[in-house]
């Protein structure tokens, strides 16, 4: 299956309902999950992504083997979650989950004192979380930092129901800062204490409070009508239930998008976006713009679309975890862009600069099982006619995506 995306005027004008964070629904499953009954959660109030729906139908299953398919969160999520709950699970996905490592992961709940075993090949999925006595666990753990945050969150959110909390030590610089802020940050609204240093996480054995959460709008969502809004003739767009006192690290989207001309501002239900179709820059006419994905990795294939779209002379560092995302999102990128003559490439030590002059033809786009490749290319069909292959992998994390583009003028065939 394929669509194709044409905008007959290149002008968008209207209200997207942003759908809700799919890593903070995960993060509220989890701590609903570990609260015994405590956290309350609507439905309403998560995100309607498949990744999230995965987790919540695994926390609610009593089977022994919980399949999550391709949802890395769930996986790295659950595998700590069974842990700290002393339940006998074997934890498997798809064939390319199996391909994704987590031996840092469990390496670390290994350390606590934990028995996880790997049911085929060392380092990888599918696991088995074997029962233990709780009272003989550790209570630190030394990580890697500069990996994935998702395995620090994992360890963060069960550390109040371990029997003596769980101090977490870095000996690496961390990696996507943010998101181990916004796990915090959500900790603590539901009563949980964090104590969050440059190099250890402290978090007492605690209890939670009653509360009830919701998930707010996604800023990773926002990100690719900001990338419209830069690449449309003009745009006037309101962006509903988005807002700047996120704890998203991924707000930085709008900071980065005025580069490209997108004003956005902030309103009483959302934030509205405003452009021409131009680019500006704040200090020369042609200067070199750096964009360091360190903490914001899911913005990497978003912001070098754009930038390749917009003939912008741009360094990209920052992008080591894209080659364990749901495909190698670097060789994805680089396949892609050639289509339209542009290079990515690697010139010294992770850093990546783009080559060539962007040209636009009709040409389909492969999504490589990975939503965010259809998601970041989509905004390349104000320009022209692109096909979009496998177009409902946007699935994984915004379900509505197709239809919302229908909402301002594009039409998807």
């Amino acid at each position: 299956m394929s669509i194709t995306i044409p905008h007959p005027t290149g002008i968008l004008k209207g209200v997207i309902d942003i759908p809700l964070s799919k890593s903070e629904s995960n993060r509220i499953l989890i701590l609903q999950a570990l609260s015994k009954g405590k956290i309350k959660v609507d439905a309403a109030g998560l995100s309607d992504a498949r990744d999230t729906k995965l987790l919540q139908a695994a926390l609610a299953s009593d089977a022994r083997e919980i399949n999550v398919e391709d949802a890395g969160t769930a996986m790295r999520f659950l595998t700590a979650y069974y842990c700290a709950a002393n339940q006998h699970k074997i934890l498997t996905g798809s064939a390319r989950m199996q391909e994704r490592p987590i031996g840092i992961l469990v390496d670390a709940l290994r350390d606590i004192g934990f028995n996880i075993k790997y049911q085929k090949n060392e380092g990888f999925p599918p696991l088995e979380i074997i029962p233990i006595d709780l009272s003989k666990l550790k209570n630190e753990v030394s990580i890697a930092g500069n990996v994935s945050s998702q395995y620090i969150s994992a360890l963060m959110m069960i550390a109040p129901v371990l029997d003596r909390g769980l101090t977490i030590f870095f000996f690496t610089e961390l990696a996507s800062k943010p998101y181990l802020e916004l796990t915090a940050a959500m900790m603590q609204t539901v009563g949980i204490t964090v104590i969050f240093n440059d190099n250890k996480i402290q978090i007492s054995t605690q209890s939670f409070k009653e509360t009830k959460l919701i998930a707010g709008a996604d800023w990773s969502a926002a990100g690719y009508w900001y990338s419209m809004a830069s690449l449309a003739e003009k745009a006037d767009i309101k962006l509903k239930g988005l807002n700047f006192d996120s704890a998203q690290g991924d707000k930085v989207i709008a900071k980065w998008c005025e580069y490209f001309g997108v004003l956005s501002n902030q309103e009483d239900d959302g934030i509205s976006l405003h452009s021409n179709n131009s680019t500006h820059f704040e200090n020369s006419k042609n200067p070199i713009l750096h964009f360091d994905f360190t903490d914001y990795p899911d913005l990497a294939q978003t912001m070098i679309v754009l930038c390749t779209a917009k003939n912008v002379k741009a360094t990209f560092t920052g992008l080591q975890s894209l080659r364990i995302k749901e495909t190698d999102r670097i060789a994805a990128l680089q396949n892609e862009l050639l289509k339209f003559g542009v290079k990515l490439y690697e010139d010294g030590e992770s850093i990546f600069k783009l080559e060539g002059t962007f040209t636009m033809s009709e040409q389909t786009i492969k999504t490589y099982n990975d939503h965010r490749m259809a998601l970041a290319f989509a905004p390349l069909s104000l320009l022209g006619k692109i096909t979009i292959e496998r177009p409902e992998v946007v699935a994984k994390s915004y379900p509505n995506f197709w239809k919302d583009m229908e909402k301002v003028g594009f039409e998807v065939n």
